[in-house]
């Protein structure tokens, strides 16, 4: 290392090699200095484009380009006084004449050199590794071969089943083909997660019918029979393929440091001190390419510390990078994963409190020290929404509670969730770009009154994003408590109330989540956003919503439409209006439920569920359902599900109105309206109300002169009656309030937010929605019952769409080109069908089938 004595550099010519997230953030933290700033600065980078967010880089596989993750144009360097050379990588450092020289051939002197040279995928020395159809999962380019490669093969295989190679396993699916994930470790993530947390994640993926084969080590790849490779394996039998994607972990990039006589670490690595400085005082290393304290840092939370402390210290200011929190927080295929501090309690006399629960597939695991007094980790699976609380608990050494249990138990058993006023001004709230509590509230002194004001002034939340629920609840107490109003925001890329939102985007005709970012937005969007704009462009438009600018904004089980269940099956749930059913159609799911030996189920909303279907079998019960007559029952959308009916004047003797021929007429009206959330109906023939209405969304009651309208019930959860809005309507009054109520509630409510509550949260509630629907007092109520005829005029069953369109069925064809179905789904039988088996009863079953 350097002697501390070393006069460092001051001023000159600074080149930084590699301009990936670190390299990039340290440019822009010196830029942001202004004039004051000593060094004329040049970077100089391998790849041809200039840096961009690697940790969304499977947004690529949505709407994305590469252009909306790039971090800062070519021109911003430009204006900057940044030289920045694309393409030509740095090959040789001459630390004697201190220069450097590129493959290009370009010689550029320096004062102090940056080494931010990353890290490269790591490809096990396999035979057979080299051959082309063997990928890495890195780069904007990677990911351009991967999509090449995929556009000539059926199956895909992804070696390692960290967290990179679960996002490169989820880029495969995405592509259609038929995925499987090798990992050597006996778990997924052995890194992040214990046996149990890494069973459940395991159990979610292949849900998504992605194959997960561990333990196996690969011995050799040669040529397939069936497929393109064949990849050979200890003890174990071979697997073909058509592509393998290795993600096995990373290296540090350290060859320049290697070739210039640095000192590494014993397994690689540049090594650095406290100020980021190599053996040599003139080259600092930043990133995953520095080794500090004998520790490789992979997250982009601890390079950009790094990065900063490098700007402090060529400025001639203090700066301490004294190691990194490695707690993280990501969705992997829409599956929840959390680690906080010490999560595997490694700790000497660590105490562990577990939660789990198998049904709704959440796993919660509280590591505490020997006293019970403090957090040293958590691991969070299918649920994160302790994570913050956690984390605070864990960074701050906030004493727990009497029960430490409370904090990872579920809503009714959990203590409350840690409040920002009870974080000291120290707490992290931002790691990316080491924000504190008492930084933000510095901010908000000095003028900031939202959000994104927030964001701009300290950059919180601007890094990977995953504070940004933390950060609004700290800057949403920080404003209450100086007597500002705290805004409804829809999200940190949307600076609009999902109401305001919706207005925007039917004003200017948007049609797509791009148009409507590109708009109103900013960033890449995230799971709040991404689903509230495809719910409000499905209400609005009524398109496709597995066209391609539109599938990547929906759950899995629009993404499929079906329900998935919790074995990894689907539910097939056709449209029986008013559960009025004809013998023949009766005899037809029958005979599909026979032929797929489907379990069935008739439900509250008088409809007939069939569950167990995989999910190459769905294409093939869709297309004889509706060749039936049958078509979606929507059972998988936030949109009107059923209107439950009795039998009405036509049979029952207290009828006094037709309520099943209303019920159908009122179920095919509304049929494929999106809307905040799902909508249930119900008509009675009479005030006995055996269709119960008066727990519904919509209820309609018959009596001698009409109809009486009931709106915003709903069981569940939290049951509410409905509230009487109308008396003695005739048909068509009845429904022109419908479509009025409806719109109106799409168009006013939060994301995912149901009726009841929509109506308990409306200013003048039922007086004041009365005012507008009836009485027409904003005069909108043509424009609602015009809304509403688009809706109805664009209305397509999905599945007769996805039928007709093979590239569509593309989709489920993952399971089509496999030789044999999912043998982890198992059913044994119950009462004379089919149920899913237990995880004893799965073991038994596999035991069964080996011998």
């Amino acid at each position: 290392m350097t002697d501390d004595n070393t006069v460092l550099p001051t001023s000159g010519n600074l080149v930084i090699i590699g301009n990936g997230m670190v390299g990039h953030h340290l440019v822009k933290t010196l830029v942001e200095q202004g004039d004051a700033s000593p060094w004329t600065i040049h970077v100089f980078a391998g790849e041809n484009r200039p840096a961009y967010d690697r940790v969304h880089l499977s947004a690529l596989f949505d709407d994305q380009t590469p252009e909306d993750l790039c971090l800062s144009p070519a021109q911003w360097y430009r204006d900057n006084r940044v030289t920045l050379h694309l393409n030509d990588e740095v090959v040789e450092i001459d630390r004697d004449h201190k220069t450097v020289i590129t493959a290009g051939g370009v010689r550029q002197d320096y004062d102090a050199l940056v080494l931010a040279t990353g890290s490269y995928p790591f490809v096990p020395p396999i035979p057979g590794h080299d051959h082309e159809n063997c990928l890495v999962y890195r780069t904007v380019d990677d990911l351009d071969a991967i999509k090449r490669c995929a556009g000539n093969a059926k199956r895909g295989v992804v070696v390692g089943g960290g967290l990179l190679g679960l996002e490169a396993a989820n880029a495969l699916r995405l592509l259609g083909l038929e995925t499987h994930v090798v990992e050597f470790a006996p778990q997924l993530m052995p890194v992040q997660l214990d046996e149990t947390g890494g069973a459940l994640l395991r159990k979610e993926v292949e849900a998504l019918g992605v194959h997960i084969h561990t333990g196996m080590k690969t011995e050799l790849i040669d040529a397939g029979e069936q497929h393109t490779l064949r990849m050979n394996f200890e003890g174990q039998a071979p697997l073909e393929t058509d592509m393998i994607v290795f993600s096995a972990g990373i290296r540090p990039q350290d060859s320049l440091g290697r070739q210039s006589g640095l000192e590494l670490g014993e397994r690689g690595g540049i090594v650095v001190d406290n100020q980021c400085r190599t053996s040599d005082p003139a080259i600092f290393a930043i990133g995953e390419c520095a080794l500090w304290n004998n520790q490789i840092f992979g997250l982009v939370a601890p390079g950009y510390t790094m990065a900063r402390t490098v700007a402090a210290v060529l400025n001639n200011q203090a700066g301490d990078f004294t190691g990194a929190d490695m707690s993280t927080k990501l969705k992997l295929m829409g599956v929840d994963v959390g680690s906080v501090g010490d999560a595997q309690a490694r700790t000497a006399g660590a105490r562990c409190y577990r939660f789990q629960d198998e049904v709704a597939g959440v796993y919660r695991k509280l590591v505490v020290s020997e006293d019970q007094k403090y957090v040293l980790g958590a691991m969070l699976v299918g649920d994160c929404d302790a994570y913050d609380t956690l984390l605070q608990y864990m960074l701050n050494g906030i004493p727990l509670p009497d029960n430490p249990a409370s904090l990872i138990l579920p809503a009714g058993d959990a203590a409350p969730a840690l409040g920002a006023d009870a974080l000291p001004d120290g707490a992290t709230i931002c790691s990316c770009h080491n924000v504190s509590k008492g930084a933000i509230n510095d901010a908000l002194d000095g003028g900031c009154c939202s959000l994104g004001d927030i964001k701009d002034a300290t950059k919180a939340s601007t890094g990977c994003g995953g504070c940004a629920a933390l950060l609004k609840s700290v800057v949403d107490a920080g404003l209450e408590a100086r007597g500002v109003e705290v805004n409804n925001h829809l999200c940190e890329h949307f600076e609009y109330s999902r109401q305001e939102l919706y207005h925007l985007i039917l004003v200017g005709g948007l049609k797509s989540f791009r148009e409507v970012r590109d708009t109103h937005g900013k960033g890449l969007g995230c799971d709040i956003c991404k689903p509230a704009v495809a719910s409000i462009l499905a209400s609005i438009h009524n398109d496709y919503i597995l066209e391609p600018e539109h599938v990547g904004l929906q759950d899995t089980n629009d993404v499929f439409l079906a329900n998935m269940q919790k074995d990894g099956t689907y539910s097939v749930v056709p449209r029986v209006p008013a559960g009025e059913i004809t013998p023949e159609k009766l005899m037809t799911l029958g005979r599909v439920a026979s032929k797929y030996d489907l379990y069935t189920k008739i439900t509250g909303g008088q409809r007939i569920d069939l569950f167990g279907a995989r999910l190459e079998q769905l294409p093939l019960i869709w297309e004889e359902l509706i060749d039936a007559g049958f078509e979606t029952g929507h059972a998988y959308g936030k949109s009107v599900r059923t209107v439950k009916s009795c039998v009405g004047s036509t049979w029952c003797r207290y009828g006094v109105q037709d309520s099943v021929g209303m019920a159908i007429f009122l179920e095919h009206r509304y049929k494929g309206l999106r809307s905040p959330h799902k909508l249930k109906f119900a008509v009675s023939g009479c005030t006995r109300e055996c269709a119960e209405a008066q727990s519904k969304d919509i209820g309609v009651i018959a009596t001698e002169n009409g109809w009486n309208l009931y709106v915003c019930g709903n069981g569940g959860m939290r049951p509410r009656h409905a509230d009487l809005f109308a008396t003695d309507l005739s048909d068509q009054q009845l429904v022109q309030l419908v479509d009025r109520v409806l719109m109106f509630y799409v168009r006013t409510a939060d994301r995912l937010q149901r009726t009841s509550v929509w109506l308990e949260n409306l200013e003048g509630g039922l007086d004041y929605l009365r005012q507008v629907v009836i009485d027409d007092t904003l005069g909108i109520a043509a424009e609602l019952e015009a809304q509403m005829e688009v809706v109805r005029e664009r209305y397509q069953c999905e599945w007769r769409t996805t039928i007709d369109d093979p590239q569509k069925l593309k989709r489920f064809r993952s399971f089509v080109n496999a030789e044999t179905p999912d043998q982890d789904i198992r059913f044994v039988r119950e009462r004379g069908q089919p149920r899913p088996a237990t995880e004893d009863e799965r073991s038994d079953l596999i035991e069964t089938v080996s011998v």
